[in-house]
């Protein structure tokens, strides 16, 4: 009974990782660092330049981690989830390339805002 409830599917996580990301500084945040980190893993065996692997999830997880942290207030989905989270960013970052990631999170929330007043230093 007082067991936390454990998400069974990627369905459900995309709600719930969707609410961790309501904040679109946050989520801007999400996009440099994933498709940074993407860049990296892309580029290091063409150029073979292999400190870029290292540096990687670095670069992906310091934008997301400053931004779950100082922006939207919450802990990562990442520390539970990594592997459902890394599916996650990659999904939103397509939501947000193809202009469907506001509606999303009004969709699942009623609104493209947190219910907080944290500044808002982008709209994507």
């Amino acid at each position: 009974m007082g067991q936390e409830h454990r998400i069974q599917t990627f369905s459900e996580f995309w709600a719930f990782y969707v609410g961790e990301h309501r904040h679109p500084t946050n989520r801007f945040l999400h996009y440099i660092g994933t498709s940074v980190g993407l860049s990296c893993l892309v580029v290091a065996p063409i150029l073979q330049i292999w400190w870029l692997l290292a540096v990687a999830p670095v670069i992906g997880y310091g934008h997301a981690w400053f931004g779950h942290f100082a922006i939207e207030g919450n802990k990562p989905a990442s520390f539970a989830y990594p592997g459902w989270s890394f599916m996650g960013d990659i999904k939103m970052l397509s939501y947000a390339l193809t202009g469907r990631m506001n509606k999303e999170v009004e969709r699942l929330y009623g609104s493209t805002h947190p219910a907080d007043d944290a500044p808002c230093l982008v709209e994507f």
